[in-house]
């Protein structure tokens, strides 16, 4: 398995796991286990960015272009109506 590879699975893995926790978060009432999901959710997402920069230092991941003024204007409207 190449570095690519491993770097393209790990950042698969902590997005899959970010999703858990955006899920279990919310249903949770005891207070100190939502404290602790909240740590280790955030954790998780220094560690996401942690291998995104390794990513696009490498070239591994190129982002999509930015969108312009009028895309998000337009998205912007979308969500606004209603």
């Amino acid at each position: 398995m190449d570095e690519k590879t491993m770097v393209s699975d790990t950042l698969e893995s902590i997005n899959s796991e970010l999703g858990r926790y955006g899920e279990m978060i919310p249903q949770t009432e005891n207070v100190q286990l939502k404290q602790t999901l909240k740590q280790f959710r955030n954790q998780c997402e220094q560690s996401q960015e942690e291998i995104y920069q390794i990513a696009r230092s490498r070239q591994y991941y190129i982002p999509a272009a930015k969108a312009t003024a009028e895309e998000i204007g337009h998205v912007r409207s979308i969500l606004t109506q209603g």
